[in-house]
C-alpha cells in the first residue's frame, strides 16, 4: 500500500466515524500519518470531553485499523 492509498484509506476510516463525533458537538482532523503512526486532531466538543481518549482508542484507532490493519497507533495531538 503507497502514502497516498494509506492516506485515503485513513480519511475514509475518519468519514465512517465523523457522523458520530459531529452528532456530539464534535469533528475530527487528519494532521499525519508517520511510520504507520496517525497523528489527528479531535475538534469541537470532543476536545473537552472526558471520553476522549477512549472514543480514540475504541472508536477512531479501531476504525482506522479496520481500513489499514498497518497502523501501529493514533495519537491526538493538542
Amino acid at each position: 500500500m503507497t502514502t497516498e492509498e494509506t492516506i485515503v484509506n485513513v480519511e475514509k476510516a475518519l468519514d465512517e466515524i465523523r457522523p458520530f463525533l459531529m452528532s456530539d458537538g464534535g469533528n475530527i482532523k487528519l494532521l499525519s500519518i508517520e511510520d504507520f503512526i496517525v497523528k489527528v486532531q479531535l475538534e469541537g466538543a470532543c476536545t473537552g470531553c472526558s471520553v476522549n481518549q477512549m472514543t480514540l482508542k475504541n472508536g477512531v484507532e479501531a476504525t482506522i485499523k479496520k481500513y489499514v490493519p498497518q497502523i501501529k497507533e493514533v495519537i491526538n495531538v493538542v
